[in-house]
């Protein structure tokens, strides 16, 4: 392997067990956004037998391309944001992952923020008698938004202890919601007469769970470097990541049917939990959001060509944006940022994979670094990017695109079309135009 010596590379005695990956994974899935998705499955007509195959069938196909990537890393020992620097060049991995990953982390700050401050506003409301205004939703969104960046500014050790506790308790509060569900509401009734008149279809539900982990599967190598071999691998991301996603998004479609809701807060209050409930999805939220400010300020500062020296700033940045976002409604486009999303993240798992399966044939002793802009990788993931929202359907999302004909060409699972677009192409490309930096 030429040109690796990053001091990334994890050593073998720094190997991990293939079960304390699977369950890194397993705590990642067990959060509020996967019974978000949940709900959006249910709310938007899809039958019991459609959410479970888009479950089994989107957490596949991330299983599929995490695994690939993931033993790639195993085989070098190097993180994602370095191993990229072969598909895309030096300069190409830093500015586009970089890009995703702020993006993204600025995105899930909003959502997660405006979900906590539409569950403390609900809550108050009730206790007061009335219902949460807009203005009290948008005000209690930006409370807890700056509750949770200052928290990732200034650091919070107890937050470690937060997570050990709101964890558990949001799975244990779901599980009580169900069965109260099913006992005061009819719950078991409703489920079998659900019939829904309109379906937005099984390709539309796998674009959404793909969306929901797409990401986590592409950046999959940061911790699967750490395996010990190829098996464990595939071993940690099939246990750790399939029963975990498929109990959680099962969990927030049920409950969605049996309350007719898909407001997250407005479920658990729907089904008798509202204070426990709030408890366990602030707690839930505040742990995983100090995460993403802090992941989207690292990916400012390398954006903009910062040492980490400057994460509290960088981290200040993209957690006011991801509030001010919240503060807006950002919640409401719910699905619309999942299906960016998925257009935007999956096919750059299908430049990484080309480079190392197909032009290296899996050989880390060939695999090399490039500097500068790979122009094969950088082109294959742009234009598997545009046929994966094209054919996804992520431009009818904006009301400014939606009406151009040639931006709006269903066809197939978006996410599947950009992943094989741009792994073809970037092979073809490579052979091309050589393998020179």
């Amino acid at each position: 392997m030429n040109e690796t010596s990053t001091g990334f590379e994890v050593k073998q005695e720094q190997r991990q067990s293939w079960v304390s990956i699977a369950l890194v994974w397993a705590g990642g899935m067990i959060c509020v956004p996967c019974l978000m998705v949940g709900g959006v499955l249910s709310g938007s007509g899809l039958s019991i037998p459609q959410i479970l195959a888009s479950i089994l069938l989107g957490y596949g196909l991330i299983c599929a391309y995490m695994i690939c990537i993931g033993m790639a890393a195993c085989d070098t020992g190097l993180p994602v944001s370095v191993m990229a620097e072969g598909a895309l060049g030096k300069q190409g991995a830093r500015y586009i992952i970089s890009l995703l990953l702020a993006f993204a982390c600025i995105g899930w700050f909003g959502i997660q923020s405006a979900t906590c401050g539409q569950a403390f506003a609900s809550m108050l409301a009730g206790m007061m008698g009335t219902e949460a205004s807009p203005l009290m939703v948008a005000l209690s969104s930006i409370v807890w938004g700056i509750i949770m960046l200052i928290t990732a500014c200034a650091g919070f050790k107890g937050l470690k202890w937060l997570n050990y506790i709101a964890v558990p308790l949001l799975v244990i509060v779901c599980l009580y919601g169900l069965v109260m569900g099913f006992a005061q509401n009819d719950g078991m009734a409703k489920i079998s007469a659900y019939d829904p008149a309109q379906s937005a279809g099984l390709v539309f539900g796998i674009s959404m769970v793909v969306a929901s982990f797409a990401l986590g599967g592409v950046i999959s190598g940061d911790y699967c470097r750490f395996a010990r071999c190829r098996a464990d691998v595939v071993k940690s991301s099939l246990v750790g990541v399939i029963p975990a996603g498929l109990f959680m998004l099962l969990m927030g479609a049920l409950l969605s049917l049996v309350t007719g809701q898909y407001d997250i807060s407005a479920i658990l209050a729907g089904v008798g939990v509202p204070v426990i409930g709030l408890v366990a999805l602030v707690g839930a939220t505040w742990t995983t959001n100090v995460t993403n400010a802090y992941s989207g300020g690292l990916a400012l500062a390398n954006l903009l060509g910062m040492d980490e020296s400057k994460f509290t700033v960088t981290t200040g940045v993209a957690g006011a944006a991801g509030t001010l976002l919240a503060a807006v409604g950002l919640l409401g486009k719910f699905s619309a940022f999942l299906n960016l999303m998925s257009g935007l993240i999956p096919p750059l798992a299908g430049v990484l994979i080309a480079e190392y399966w197909l032009v290296y044939r899996g050989d880390k002793a060939r695999f090399r670094l490039r500097k500068g802009f790979y122009a094969p990788g950088v082109i294959s993931f742009l234009v598997g990017a545009l046929a994966a929202c094209i054919t996804g359907g992520t431009f009818a999302n904006f009301p400014a695109l939606a009406a151009v004909p040639f931006l709006n060409v269903p066809f197939f699972v978006g996410p599947i079309n950009g992943i094989v677009l741009s792994l073809v192409l970037h092979a073809l490309l490579s052979k091309v135009m050589g393998s020179k930096t």
